[in-house]
This record gives C-alpha cells, structure tokens and sequence, in this order.
C-alpha cells in the first residue's frame, strides 16, 4: 500500500484545511500518521523522540498549512519530517541517553532479546556507513512501502537517480547484512515497542 490516498481526496482535504478546517487536517492527520511515525522512528530508533517530533511534524504542518502551493501533501509531510528530525539532532548533539541508544523493554527471553540486540546493532552499523540520502532512501521503500515514484517527489530527484541509488545502498548493505535481516529490520525494531 503505497498510496494512502487519492491525489484528489487529497486535494480536496488540503483544500480544506487550508480555508480553517481542523476536521479536514484531522483527516489528513490520520491519513498520514503512522507512514511519517514510522519514517521518524527508522531514523532515531527511539519510540519517545519519535512520537515527539512525529507531533511537531503536524503541529508545523498544521500552522503552515497555508504556505503549501499543491503536489503531493505527503511529500511535503515527510520534508517537514526530513528537516524536524535534523533540528532535533542538532538541539541534542551534547546529549546521550541510553534509551537513545537502545529503547528497550522488558522482554521474556533473555538470550532472544540479546540476539535481536546483536542482529539489530549489525543492521544499524550497516545503515550508519550509507550516506543519510541512501538511508532515507532504503526506509522508504523497503520498510515504509513507497513506490520509487513516490520517493523521487519527496526527495526531488528523478525516478533513475533514486533507484540507482536504491540499488547501490541496497548492495553495500548485502555486503556487511545479511538481505533477510534488512527486509526484516523494521520487524526487528518493533519487536521492543510491540512488548510495550
């Protein structure tokens, strides 16, 4: 499901939202919630900051509605996102918690919850040596479902250059991962915040 709406349903709620409506942004809030969620997750692995700059995502998106000139309402979400994840990098590059780190639960399964710690370091690693364009690249369409079309109009690239570049993060990645615990990462992360 790559598509969560049609480009006129969504016009038209856009449309809407912008002449005041906070029913029509509630529509497109929920439209869009879990996709910019979980796209903020991918890139903080820490479920706290993720449901916190997932809501300065909208709360932006919300006081800016305004200025949005048409195309895709969902790129424009995930650039809001692409640029709130920055921003909070940045007002936090003097801290480290441990929870950013890990964001653990508790688990039954000692021995499981440390194989899936090792797998998941593994992955992580993997993805810190691509460039940050690659890594956006990769959760977008492997973990969060976006056809290449899609992830061109986020990114403003051509369709080509994204898949050529799919192609070769994907390779670099197969190089130091094993392809199963790529396809499988997301199931992996969320295997903490599903015990929750």
């Amino acid at each position: 499901m790559a598509n969560i709406l049609d480009r006129q349903q969504e016009a038209d709620w856009v449309e809407l939202a912008q002449a005041g409506s906070a029913a029509a942004f509630g529509l497109l809030y929920d439209a869009y919630i879990k996709k910019i969620y979980d796209f903020i997750y991918y890139k903080t692995m820490h479920r706290d900051t993720a449901e916190d700059v997932t809501s300065e995502v909208f709360m932006k998106a919300w006081k800016n509605i305004s200025q949005f000139q048409g195309g895709s309402f969902s790129a424009w979400l995930y650039t809001i996102a692409r640029h709130a994840v920055i921003d909070h990098y940045r007002r936090h590059r003097d801290t480290v918690d441990i929870e950013d780190c890990w964001d653990l639960a508790a688990a039954d399964d000692f021995w499981e919850r440390l194989d899936q710690n090792l797998k998941m370091a593994d992955l992580r690693q993997a993805m810190t040596e691509l460039k940050s364009q690659d890594r956006e690249i990769i959760i977008m369409r492997l973990w969060l479902d976006l056809s290449f079309k899609e992830i061109a109009e986020q990114l403003g690239k051509q369709e080509g250059a994204v898949k050529m570049s799919f192609g070769r993060a994907l390779s670099r990645l197969k190089e130091k991962t094993p392809l199963a615990l790529i396809m499988l990462g997301p199931e992996i992360i969320n295997i903490w915040t599903k015990t929750n």
